[in-house]
């Protein structure tokens, strides 16, 4: 909290019950203090397409971080629609990509890059539909 504080310059304030109180001088500054709590607090929905920054790259498939400080796992079957011989033919850390929250497996997220349009965001299952 404190550090959401110093680097937006919102006030933040919790109840006893959990209710968040967010003032800021201007609404830009609110607006980045609820985007960030709403991050952290945040739980992946099935089928929510998410914009993620890869952590980590190992032989089967990639870490992306999507959703504050959460990571899931884009399977190397799921990078892109044609086989993939190496995860680093398709990303690299550090890469900016679009993910699809595609379920969960004892608690881990599993995502998809091959049904999203990496270029528009938009759900190629969708126009497949």
């Amino acid at each position: 909290i404190r550090e959401i504080t110093e680097e937006t310059g919102a006030k933040i304030d919790i109840e006893d019950d959990g209710t968040v109180k967010v003032a800021a001088v201007d609404q830009d500054q609110a607006q980045a203090a609820l985007d960030w709590i709403k991050s952290i607090v945040a739980e992946p929905e099935v089928g929510v397409i998410y914009n993620g920054k890869v952590v980590k790259v190992v032989d089967f498939g990639a870490f992306v971080n999507f959703l504050g400080p959460r990571d899931g796992l884009v399977h190397i079957s799921e990078l892109a629609p044609q086989r993939v011989a190496t995860v680093g033919d398709v990303v690299n850390e550090g890469d900016t990509v679009k993910v699809k929250c595609i379920g969960m497996d004892r608690g881990k997220v599993k995502l998809s890059m091959k049904r999203v349009n990496q270029e528009t965001g938009e759900d190629l299952e969708a126009e497949a539909s």
